[in-house]
């Protein structure tokens, strides 16, 4: 085994820890829930996947029946002693790595009553979707990173930091992909729903709080991948200013340009700082305005 590469003419966009996301609201916090659209547990109908936790709404995490607490892992428990932790932290500002605590229900049917992470129809997309992304099932050895490209979604796992041991456990086409969105009631700074074109979802997220997260840009975000052969002159001096000036720049791997919601372009480049076993992919980004400058800061582009 090998960790994970693209293939010839396959863009990496982004790269990073993910597992199934955990409800924070009381009646569902720590636990989450496999549903098909009736709204039936589904977790026994799962092909391949462990016995796992049976929670019951309302009750607390490892006292519900066919559960126990040793189950959870750590990385559950992790997860929701760390949204306590931040919506203590007061609401002053983001900083690196944390978030501004849980926001806003969007769907209290789905967030606050109940917290589905797979809706799902037989033999539907989200049905496939590999066990080891659960923190009740998933040994605490290993870990799960979610793969984007211009072509596919990947789910990769691998033991402890040892990324040289890259496992594929699952994949799909991008066009099997209808859409995806940022769902702000989260303890880790914001989930990602992933909506399939046939009708099934899942809702994820990182283990530990992200800002910016790189999956949800690529994936939530409204970016339209640009080719440098489609920039201006003045828009790739700026490109080839900006590139020139990391000193960590991996010169193997090409810029990736993205055109944002706002208009003006996203520069990510990949370095050489390792692949993260904790934060997957690092890169380092500037925006561009559309007249080939250094372009304003705006959330809603990342």
């Amino acid at each position: 085994m090998a960790i994970w590469t693209p293939e010839p003419g396959e863009v990496l966009l982004a790269r990073d820890s993910i597992v199934f996301a955990t409800g924070t609201a009381p009646k569902v916090s720590g636990m989450r829930w496999f549903r098909d659209p009736r709204r039936n547990d589904i977790h026994q109908e799962l092909p391949g996947w462990p016995a796992g936790p049976c929670f019951a709404l309302g009750a607390e995490p490892g006292k519900t029946p066919g559960g126990n607490a040793a189950a959870l892992g750590l990385r559950a428990l992790y997860v929701a002693i760390g949204g306590a932790l931040e919506a203590l932290g007061g609401t002053g500002g983001f900083l690196p790595g944390r978030s501004a605590g849980p926001g806003r229900p969007q769907e209290p049917e789905n967030e606050v009553e109940d917290f589905p992470v797979m809706w799902a129809e037989p033999d539907s997309v989200a049905r496939t979707l590999p066990w080891q992304l659960d923190p009740a099932r998933c040994p605490e050895s290993c870990r799960t990173h979610l793969i984007v490209t211009d072509r596919r979604l990947v789910v990769v796992g691998f033991t402890g930091d040892d990324l040289s041991r890259d496992e594929v456990l699952w994949e799909i086409d991008r066009s099997e992909v209808s859409g995806a969105e940022t769902m702000r009631c989260s303890a880790v700074g914001g989930d990602i729903r992933i909506h399939f074109a046939d009708g099934s979802w899942c809702r994820l997220a990182p283990p530990s709080s992200r800002v910016h997260w790189s999956i949800t840009r690529h994936l939530a975000g409204c970016a339209e991948l640009v080719s440098s052969s489609d920039l201006t002159s003045r828009q790739s001096r700026y490109v080839d200013s900006y590139v020139s000036s990391l000193g960590e720049r991996n010169t193997s791997v090409e810029p990736v340009i993205t055109r944002r919601r706002s208009g003006n372009f996203l520069i990510e480049v990949t370095t050489t700082i390792p692949v993260k076993p904790d934060h997957g992919l690092l890169k380092s980004y500037a925006f561009m305005s559309k007249a080939g400058r250094r372009g304003g800061f705006n959330p809603a582009d990342l």
